[in-house]
């Protein structure tokens, strides 16, 4: 049996042409023409918009967009009852809240609509110490303020100055500080002398450890590059050894727990040496010449009439009376030998004290 030949080439071809037709990609419409056809309306809509817009932008830089506007906005604040209700203050530590909300420039039971944030934020990051503020407002009538301040770490007394400095020891742009911030400089501590910038982050870590001991400190002077001494609120002064400022600070913190001894009428206490501690107390006040007569310059005696007669007077009074200061006493047990001597004016005084006022 004859199988049927297939068909050849050229018929398969041109039977197949009847059911497909084969087009060219250049004779396609592009992605792009696809999207401007599906999305004709909107396209147009936001032409308009745009155009008026534009228009209306103009009109206003024209004519003054404020003076079309404010009758406008006015109307719509008196009819809208929405006002501050409360303002959060976040993260001031050194920034006065009477400072902060001055520069905020709006009070509970304003208008919110009238709030201008960008102006209030510049005005905060202006005040001593703020590093950086931000301000969020919300439609509930809450406006929120965070500050993220760079506080100093200390004062640093040198050469009649009074500089705040950063743990690192660089000075801290105080902004233009005036008097009501001064209150925030009554909290930090004092060091003076020099070099006393660059090595106070050391001893107020170690002071921190000491609490009982810190409450009582008012200032500390770096002598010579080398130690610390410290100026206690009774005027003492406590020598700290050099290179072991946080051992001694730690024995200061026992005896002022056992002996309360930095709230006893002492001078100076010494704890440069590692095995004895060495005390000067405070000499005690010379008496009154006037509380005290000498018997000798009293004449009791009277007159043939009758009438006492008066004292007898003396071209030079009578010396004063000194009394000595007591010795340094030496509390370390079975030491009964005196320390080395120490130069007493290696101490450098602090005559001021405190900041100016």
């Amino acid at each position: 049996m004859k199988r049927p030949s297939s068909p050849s080439p050229e018929r398969r071809e041109a039977g197949s042409g009847d059911r497909f037709r084969h087009t060219n990609r250049a004779d396609r419409p592009s992605a792009i023409a696809m999207f401007l056809r599906r999305h004709k309306g909107k396209l147009k809509f936001l032409i308009v918009a745009g155009m008026l817009g534009t228009g209306a932008w103009a009109f206003l830089s024209m004519h003054g967009a404020q003076s079309l506007l404010g009758p406008l906005k006015t109307k719509i604040e008196a009819q809208i009852p929405l006002k501050v209700k409360e303002i959060r203050i976040e993260g001031e530590n050194l920034s006065s809240p009477t400072a902060i909300r001055e520069a905020l420039g709006i009070s509970v039971g304003d208008p919110m609509l009238g709030f201008d944030v960008k102006a209030a934020r510049d005005r905060l990051n202006d005040l001593p110490f703020v590093e950086n503020a931000t301000v969020g407002r919300r439609f509930s009538g809450l406006i929120v303020v965070h500050l993220t301040e760079r506080p100093p770490f200390a004062i640093w007394q040198h050469k009649g100055q009074f500089v705040p400095i950063d743990r690192n020891g660089n000075p801290v742009p105080d902004k233009g500080m005036t008097s009501r911030d001064a209150k925030a400089f009554m909290a930090l501590p004092l060091v003076v002398g020099e070099g006393a910038d660059q090595a106070a982050a050391e001893l107020l870590d170690a002071l921190a450890k000491a609490p009982d001991v810190k409450t009582h400190v008012t200032a500390a002077t770096l002598v010579n590059l080398r130690r610390w001494t410290l100026m206690l609120k009774n005027g003492a002064s406590v020598y700290l050894p050099e290179a072991a400022e946080p051992q001694a600070l730690t024995r200061l913190e026992e005896l002022q727990k056992r002996f309360d001894l930095l709230d006893r009428p002492v001078e100076i206490i010494d704890l440069r040496l590692p095995d004895r501690l060495t005390i000067r107390e405070r000499p005690a006040p010379a008496p009154a010449a006037s509380d005290t007569v000498a018997p000798e310059t009293q004449d009791h005696t009277e007159k043939s009439g009758g009438q006492p007669q008066a004292p007898a007077t003396h071209e030079d009074p009578p010396a004063p009376t000194v009394v000595p200061a007591k010795k340094a006493k030496y509390l370390e047990e079975g030491d009964s030998r005196p320390s080395s001597s120490h130069d007493d004016n290696e101490h450098a005084h602090n005559n001021g004290g405190a900041l100016p006022a």
